[in-house]
């Protein structure tokens, strides 16, 4: 399918772009075009997603831009529009470069937050919030890139060879209301899932009741890459280091053992996220 420049059309942003074909491709889909439900039905995809993509207010994901180029035989004009998007967005601080590299590579990461849900364990939803309530002056588009980052780097748990992904999180991040209570509650619900059906995610509580622990107020991620070469990457407020020194990375493993050996286990973690799930779901 060829999709046709308007005379009016200028040129902007890959996501402008991306956006602004995939209306197109639907208002010219057989010559008559089809509505968004029908599409959505087509496609297996919500229509008030497939909205959102069209409004610029959401990128696709990897599935739906691969799924739109299959039906409009477009030539992977939405696939290579959706990489061009995340590949010219400069938000990511050079210092978190090789750990998104690393976490395609790793055969295990452990990792613990203190005050937020841990990266890959976030749904859309609360990215959002996270984004928008803590980048101020950031364009909605910019917001957008930086969610669309992060569900990309969320694929790494349904890789063929998945890494065993072990996640520490503090009570804080259950407590805090990121998004408000619906977008909690979807979370906690998220965590759940994800614990009941990948056998190499395991995620841990630590209560307010076991007190102080050596990780307060920041977040640690050591990430063993498949050949045994273990790194750590330390980060807290605007800014983050990785660690490669074997003694420092020891140092880190260290605090991390005494962090989890505070956290509730699994199945006492469970009963905690469902207690916080009833509190958000009444709260709705």
């Amino acid at each position: 399918m060829e999709l046709e420049p308007e005379e009016d059309e200028k040129p902007g942003s890959p996501a402008q772009m991306l956006a602004k074909r995939a209306k197109k491709a639907r208002k010219q889909y057989g010559g008559t075009g089809l509505a968004l439900r029908a599409l959505g039905t087509k496609l297996g995809f919500p229509h008030s997603y497939l909205a959102r993509v069209e409004s610029g207010e959401q990128l696709p994901s990897l599935a739906l831009a691969e799924t739109m180029d299959d039906f409009y035989e477009t030539d992977g004009l939405f696939t290579d529009l959706l990489a061009l998007t995340l590949a010219v967005s400069a938000e990511t601080p050079k210092w978190g470069h090789k750990v998104l590299e690393a976490e395609k590579r790793a055969g295990r990461i452990q990792t613990f937050n203190s005050s937020v849900v841990p990266g890959l364990l976030q749904t859309e939803a609360y990215t959002t919030a996270l984004y928008t309530e803590s980048m101020p002056g950031k364009d909605a588009e910019n917001i957008t890139l930086q969610v669309a980052k992060r569900a990309h780097r969320r694929a790494v748990l349904d890789s063929a060879v998945p890494p065993l992904y072990w996640a520490i999180m503090d009570e804080a991040a259950l407590r805090r209301p990121v998004g408000g209570a619906a977008v909690m509650a979807d979370q906690i619900r998220h965590i759940l899932k994800m614990t009941e059906t990948k056998s190499n995610v395991q995620v841990q509580v630590l209560p307010f009741s076991r007190g102080v622990h050596p990780l307060l107020g920041g977040s640690l991620s050591l990430l063993t890459l498949r050949d045994g070469a273990t790194f750590a990457y330390v980060e807290s407020f605007a800014s983050g280091v990785s660690v490669e020194s074997p003694a420092d990375v020891l140092e880190l493993a260290t605090l991390l053992d005494i962090a989890r050996s505070k956290a509730l286990d699994s199945g006492e973690s469970v009963s905690l996220f469902r207690e916080y799930l009833k509190e958000y779901e009444d709260a709705e």
